[in-house]
């Protein structure tokens, strides 16, 4: 099987692009998978409530955001832009294929819990679309 990276972005690589990267690391079972996260703009540092929120659900968003580069958009096969703030038009030339899942800021949540588990259940559904077909 042909190895498959993608790149789950967001605005700023705070929350909900690094969300998806790492629960998707961490339920992952098939190695020809890679993911990374990467943001519109890099963002500053993540904020300690981010950090608690995705603990809360045994994920670890620890680390520097980092910004789109011109080595990930040629690394990736497929983009997901986790956010409802960032146009998926701006990937038409570079991605091979490009997924919205249109989530709103933790900001803009009401029950910043439901962002988690969003995008725990997309990533979920993500990786059942890549087990091996028996």
């Amino acid at each position: 099987m042909k190895k498959v990276n993608i790149l789950f972005v967001c605005r700023f690589n705070r929350t909900r692009s690094r969300i998806a990267e790492a629960y998707f690391k961490k339920i992952n079972k098939n190695k020809n998978f890679k993911v990374k996260s990467a943001g519109l703009f890099k963002g500053n540092p993540v904020c300690k409530e981010d950090i608690k929120l995705a603990k809360k659900f045994g994920i670890n968003i620890n680390g520097k955001p980092q910004g789109i580069s011109s080595k990930l958009l040629v690394w990736q096969n497929i983009i997901i832009v986790v956010a409802d703030d960032v146009p998926p038009i701006i990937f038409k030339e570079g991605a091979k294929n490009v997924i919205v899942w249109n989530i709103k800021d933790t900001q803009y949540q009401k029950n910043p819990d439901n962002l988690v588990k969003e995008i725990m259940k997309k990533v979920e559904k993500l990786c059942s679309n890549f087990k091996p077909k028996i």
